[in-house]
């Protein structure tokens, strides 16, 4: 039975060579195609002067609620209970604020990813499509699909290159 197999697996192999041999085979990293683009890195730069002030607003209460705690960790003993207790209700709330400024921070950008990603999406499929079309490949695999392959065989830069011209 073995060796019944192992027939048939030598015939298969021998019989696609010639088909596979005549194929355009091409690898394309879709997701570096989309954030290397201009577009993507246009927005990368909008995204951080709209965001930046509420990352640093973010930045600000961390480093707060950490001097407090540093503060509660280093003096211990030697600060009054009345002292202590309103450090510790001061880090409490600065704590909670962070996770709600954060949370916030979170979906809005998560939100204006996904409008991006909307907007830049149907560029990139048509300069996938016509990047296939003009090098007339057979079969195009995801990057991540495969685990190794020659830089000649990858369309990425040619995608990227032309959904830069789609604008």
């Amino acid at each position: 039975m073995r060796k019944l197999t192992q027939l048939v697996l030598l015939t298969m192999v021998l019989v696609a060579t010639p088909v596979f041999a005549e194929m355009k085979i091409a690898v394309l990293n879709y997701q570096m195609a989309l954030l290397e683009s201009d577009a993507a890195k246009r927005y990368a730069v909008d995204a951080e002067k709209k965001f930046g002030p509420q990352l640093s607003k973010l930045k600000t209460l961390e480093s707060d609620a950490k001097n407090i705690q540093d503060r509660l960790n280093k003096d211990g003993g030697k600060v009054q209970q009345a002292e202590r207790e309103r450090l510790e209700l001061d880090f409490k709330q600065k704590a909670r604020d962070f996770q709600f400024q954060s949370k916030e921070l979170n979906e809005s950008k998560a939100g204006a990813d996904r409008e991006m990603l909307k907007k830049l999406k149907p560029n990139l499929d048509k300069a996938v499509e016509e990047v296939i079309k003009k090098g007339n490949f057979d079969l195009v695999f995801e990057r991540g699909a495969v685990i190794e392959v020659k830089p000649q065989y990858d369309i990425t830069r040619q995608v990227i290159e032309r959904m830069n011209q789609l604008r």
